[in-house]
């Protein structure tokens, strides 16, 4: 598992996006990022999450940022979830899990009582130059997205 933190240069990828067009991170460069790792659409602590996000778009829109969200759900999910609440951002498609391993969001982790090997719900801040700006590697949903804001807001 992926160790990333402030400072280190986010790791590129390219991703098959609700839409069906490919998002590569590099071409992102010049505008900031928060890259979301998410365990499943339209469940309950990732619709919240997602929810958050959306609620607080105009927000990262006005800081000139992109929100990006990240699970091994097939495209057509991220279509139904995106619609059913009116997500604005855009939902990758990571099948093979090998972004989500790049950023450390594949892991053991505990449910209902029982270890397994999952998503772990994480969020990076990539700068303008791709440089990660501020880590959460083991989110809690609950103020996330305000927190996220408040880094994005130091950004300038």
């Amino acid at each position: 598992m992926a160790t990333l933190k402030a400072g280190d240069l986010a790791p590129d990828f390219a991703l098959l996006a609700d839409d069906g067009a490919t998002v590569q991170l590099s071409a992102l460069r010049g505008k900031p990022v928060i890259l979301y790792f998410y365990p499943r659409d339209d469940t309950p602590g990732c619709t919240t999450e997602a929810c958050d996000f959306r609620d607080r778009h105009a927000a990262v829109l006005g800081q000139g940022a992109v929100v990006l969200g990240v699970s091994p759900d097939a495209q057509k999910a991220h279509v139904r979830f995106k619609t059913k609440y009116g997500l604005p951002f855009t939902l990758l498609s990571d099948p093979q899990k090998t972004t989500l391993a790049a950023y450390g969001a594949l892991g053991k982790k505990l449910m209902y009582g029982k270890e397994v090997e999952g998503v772990i719900r994480s969020t990076y801040l990539i700068d303008k130059a791709g440089k990660i700006a501020a880590a959460w590697p083991k989110v809690s949903v609950k103020g996330h997205a305000e927190a996220v804001l408040a880094e994005l807001a130091k950004l300038g």
